[in-house]
């Protein structure tokens, strides 16, 4: 991987519970970090093996390492929401994570 490959801004949010203004909780997601990332459709092997999983548009996007980032968050990008499928650590050397997510209808 290239640093130079990292030429697209993504946002990463993590789900909280927060409290209103009235007391009551309420679940919002919150934006995590914004990075630089690399971003590509999944094809051959990679996209029938996780058609096999999700129907939906499975996308790829790889990060610099970031420690916390987990299935449970999701991805904005270009206006589009996603939800993480997989994290993957490349190699465990803490260089890079390679992140599987699938495309999402809008929710807030």
């Amino acid at each position: 991987m290239v640093i130079g490959d990292l030429g697209h801004r993504i946002t990463l949010q993590k789900f909280i519970t927060e409290v209103n203004e009235n007391g009551f909780e309420t679940a919002v997601w919150q934006d995590y970090k914004t990075v630089w990332a690399s971003v590509s459709n999944l094809s051959g092997k990679e996209y029938y093996q996780a058609a096999a999983v999700q129907a939906e548009k499975t996308v790829k996007f790889t990060i610099r390492y970031l420690y916390g980032i987990s299935s449970d968050m999701r991805i904005l990008f270009r206006n589009t929401q996603y939800s993480i499928t997989s994290v993957d650590n490349i190699k465990y050397e803490n260089r890079f994570i390679e992140i599987k997510a699938v495309e999402v209808e809008k929710s807030d």
